[in-house]
């Protein structure tokens, strides 16, 4: 019995082997999941990696063809921006952003910043392709804009013009100004802007909060540029203002008016400052606002002179006179009246009308006949001048010119009756030689 068992177990081992060799071999799950996976990153890199490389290559080798053969060749749209793309470094921008405006100036700090026309700013796309014409252009998706301070020594050119080429992205952001240490950003309101249709526009709450006589120009500039998480293939060219000076907000409470006004204290003319010697000589004699110092001076220009004193040379007077004289007037007129005269005065104590015994005298009139009266009148009425009766001046420029209108009708009938007197002498001569 052991013999047969020995014998049915060495049968059974003898024929393993050969079941093994028949039966088939067939691959594992795990090893179908590698395989995918692994044709999966070769898709992948090609898409990714050896696709737009390959494409590249292609189009820079078309271009260098068409170039050495000269062959007229239009691009379509596609290839023009991947064109674009890929040369963005060796050309030069042709759109820029640009301000509509020039600055509202003087600009202090914690005061807003306008254009000259006392508006919020506006920013613009425009084509620079051609040099001598910028014109205005959009594109059809909204972009997004921010602000920032430069220099106002940028770009450094002869001109300091944004027309100036010689610099480039690098260039502009190295001359980016910061706030200086422990202060607050140097500029503060809404500073990122959205441009839609080629045009974006800045809030009216921007302001500066330092002065610039901190950095070497003492100057700065206002720039717009394509915020940097927006930077696509398609390079916008930055731009920005004309350099300006910010002052300190306290230097504003001290600053000259132009032109100023009648009600405007004394001191806000030039060459006279605020609490110094001719500010106080000219208050210590109730000459407190601009209009005082004007009427003064018409009346009696040396008595100012002499309140002035010596410190005050002949050229700083001619500035002082000439910036008061460019004191807008107004439309008052003020009325004096005398025993047999009334005498019509502009704000600044000049005589505009006369009204002697009935006749009114205007214009050339007024220092030919009855001179020194009509001085003596105007004293009284500028000694008196709280009591004098305010009018429109616009009531005088109409009876001057009905008065004048009457005169030229009068002058008329006599001219006519004259004519027709010579017209019938000259007949009666005719007759009477017949």
């Amino acid at each position: 019995m052991a013999a047969k068992r020995l014998f049915d177990d060495s049968d059974r081992d003898a024929q393993e082997p050969s079941d093994k060799r028949i039966r088939p071999n067939r691959p594992s799950l795990a090893s179908i999941i590698g395989e995918v996976v692994m044709v999966k990153n070769m898709q992948n890199l090609f898409s990714a990696g050896l696709e737009p490389l390959l494409r590249r290559v292609v189009n820079e080798e078309v271009e260098r063809v068409i170039m050495r053969h000269h062959h007229p060749y239009t691009r379509s749209p596609s290839l023009r921006i991947e064109a674009a793309a890929a040369s963005s470094s060796e050309q030069s921008p042709k759109l820029q952003l640009m301000f509509t405006n020039k600055l509202s100036l003087p600009i202090f700090t914690a005061s807003r910043i306008l254009d000259i026309q006392g508006n919020p700013m506006q920013v613009i796309l425009v084509d620079r392709t051609n040099k001598d014409q910028i014109v205005r252009t959009s594109l059809p998706y909204p972009i997004k804009l921010e602000l920032v301070v430069l220099d106002g020594d940028f770009p450094g050119g002869s001109n300091g013009d944004s027309d100036d080429e010689s610099w480039c992205s690098e260039q502009f952001k190295r001359h980016i100004v910061k706030e200086r240490t422990g202060k607050r950003p140097l500029l503060t309101g809404e500073l990122s802007l959205t441009m839609r249709d080629g045009i974006a526009a800045m809030s009216g709450e921007i302001e500066f909060t330092d002065n610039s006589s901190w950095i070497r120009s003492r100057k700065f500039r206002v720039a717009v540029r394509v915020a940097p998480n927006q930077q696509g293939g398609l390079r916008i060219r930055e731009g920005f203002t004309e350099p300006f000076v910010v002052k300190d907000h306290r230097g504003e409470l001290y600053k000259k008016h132009h032109p100023p006004m009648l009600e405007d204290e004394v001191w806000r003319l030039e060459k006279i400052g605020k609490d110094g010697a001719f500010h106080k000589k000219l208050s210590a004699e109730g000459i407190n606002t601009v209009q005082e110092f004007l009427k003064l001076s018409v009346l009696d220009p040396q008595l100012l002179r002499k309140i002035l004193g010596v410190g005050m040379s002949e050229k700083m007077w001619e500035v002082t006179i000439k910036h008061a004289k460019t004191c807008k007037m107004g439309n008052k007129a003020y009325m004096y009246s005398g025993s047999n005269c009334t005498i019509y005065l502009n704000p600044i104590c000049q005589l505009i009308r006369a009204d002697i015994n009935g006749q009114i005298l205007l214009g050339r009139d007024l220092n030919t006949i009855n001179k020194s009266y009509l001085e003596k009148m105007v004293r009284e009425a500028y000694g008196r001048w709280n009591e004098l009766e305010e009018i429109d001046h616009a009531i005088l420029n109409d009876n001057a010119a009905l008065l004048t209108q009457g005169m030229l009708k009068s002058c008329v009938g006599i001219i006519c009756i004259i004519l027709s007197w010579t017209q019938t002498n000259s007949i009666s001569q005719f007759i009477w030689q017949k």
